[in-house]
């Protein structure tokens, strides 16, 4: 880069005597040989290197606040797709430019509306925390209302159903798999994080590690004490995992493997669709049912806010029905 310099310096000085340019290089070098130089930036670089640098430090923010590297990875693709996209400096990001943005990917991606009302949060939550510290002076996601979804009744397993998936299990694994999933309603990344050592079988309880690594104790019927200890008493490894693969070196059960098992289960029963949040939703369906407390189903379900509680749980028509004879007729 220097020595492009020189030369140009030089090559507009060519009515000058040799001996001079001579001179003049030598000077030249020497002076810039301390010196550092480099290119300058274009204005759409210097706007793309500053908008990742602010988008790398609200990622570290997340981060810090405790959010899963899972959840991060999603900010960080989503937020870098709207930035790509509008190629803005991150103060000249108008409401009108992130509403087009949202249509655009509805309409070419065929998103559901939930997933761009998910979309249109991680939006307002990066550019409030914009705002907060200062770095622009308005968020312009705030016009942005939430994105109105159907609401759509979600299915859950029925007793008949958990019995014939019980039926269907071929390995003891899967059967106390089932069990602890649909007694405690845990998240399957809750499940495979569990060791055995969480587990207290006098008192029909766990620890599991939630989101944002939150702690809390759940708990579990007999039917999946017994399942659990049939399990582990036939498991000749040494692995602390709570659940592990069949075959050497039984390494760690992952997500992606316990959704396998269960399609397979459910697969061989013809219950179709059969994944580990569906167990969650039976869970505190079951439980709402049968007249625990909303307030109680939030706890074990580790969730923050009652809402989310109430967005997983559906109540029996049929309780609807003999309610409204108890009080209303």
């Amino acid at each position: 880069m220097k020595q492009n310099l020189i030369n140009n310096v030089l090559a507009k000085l060519s009515h000058f005597p040799q001996a001079e340019r001579d001179a003049l290089r030598e000077v030249l070098l020497k002076e810039l040989e301390q010196v550092e130089i480099t290119p300058r930036e274009s204005d759409g670089v210097r706007c793309m290197r500053e908008n990742n640098d602010l988008e790398q430090a609200f990622i570290a923010a997340k981060r810090l606040e405790g959010c899963s590297e899972k959840s991060l990875t999603y900010y960080h693709s989503t937020l870098h797709k709207l930035l790509t996209a509008i190629d803005k400096p991150m103060d000249a990001i108008t409401t009108a430019d992130i509403r087009s943005f949202l249509a655009s990917i509805q309409e070419t991606r065929s998103l559901s509306r939930v997933t761009i009302d998910n979309i249109r949060r991680i939006f307002s939550s990066f550019f409030s925390w914009l705002e907060d510290e200062d770095l622009i002076r308005k968020s312009p996601v705030r016009r942005i209302r939430k994105v109105r979804a159907e609401s759509l009744i979600k299915e859950v397993l029925t007793d008949e159903n958990l019995e014939v998936l019980r039926d269907s299990c071929i390995e003891p694994r899967d059967l106390a798999m089932i069990d602890l999933l649909v007694s405690t309603g845990i998240r399957v990344g809750e499940l495979v994080k569990m060791n055995r050592q969480d587990i207290d079988f006098q008192e029909r309880q766990c620890v599991v590690f939630g989101k944002g690594n939150k702690e809390r104790e759940v708990y579990f019927n007999a039917r999946a004490k017994i399942h659990l200890l049939n399990y582990l008493r036939e498991r000749s490894d040494d692995n602390p995992a709570l659940f592990v693969s069949l075959h050497a070196p039984h390494s760690r059960l992952t997500i992606g493997g316990v959704e396998s098992r269960l399609r397979a289960v459910g697969s061989r029963a013809n219950i179709h669709h059969i994944h580990p949040h569906k167990f969650r939703r039976t869970m505190a369906t079951m439980a709402i049912d049968k007249g625990m407390p909303i307030e109680q189903v939030q706890k074990l379900l580790g969730h923050v806010r009652v809402d989310t509680t109430l967005h997983y749980a559906q109540v029996n028509q049929n309780n609807v029905k003999l309610a409204h004879r108890k009080y209303i007729s």
